[in-house]
């Protein structure tokens, strides 16, 4: 009898390791990717827009920049692909210095 089922379980573990579990880690790997989104990221929408994240409002939704001047809501599983990250948000304003290697200029 269990001869008979042998076949259906080693079938089914197959199946599982080739085709359902990659999935999953897919699926997981793209939801960690929707949730890192953050501010200055370029991404690509579900319905093919192309933005820059200028505002994460909470944990579902983010601001889109698709155009110059022009934002909108989208729900963070609207997202489709982060294509770039960006600049990672500095806590103090840059302050300006001097290049050390900059050359002088000589009175002559």
């Amino acid at each position: 009898m269990l001869m008979q089922f042998a076949p259906f379980i080693a079938i089914f573990a197959i199946m599982y390791f080739l085709l359902l579990r990659p999935q999953q880690r897919r699926a997981k790997e793209q939801k960690a990717l929707v949730q890192g989104a953050r501010r200055g990221d370029t991404v690509v929408t579900s319905g093919g827009l192309i933005g820059k994240v200028t505002k994460s409002t909470d944990e579902s939704e983010v601001e889109l920049e698709i155009a110059p001047n022009v934002r909108v809501r989208l729900a963070r599983s609207g997202i489709a692909d982060v294509r770039a990250k960006g600049e990672p948000v500095k806590s103090e304003p840059a302050k300006s210095e001097p290049a050390k290697d900059a050359p002088v200029k000589k009175d002559a």
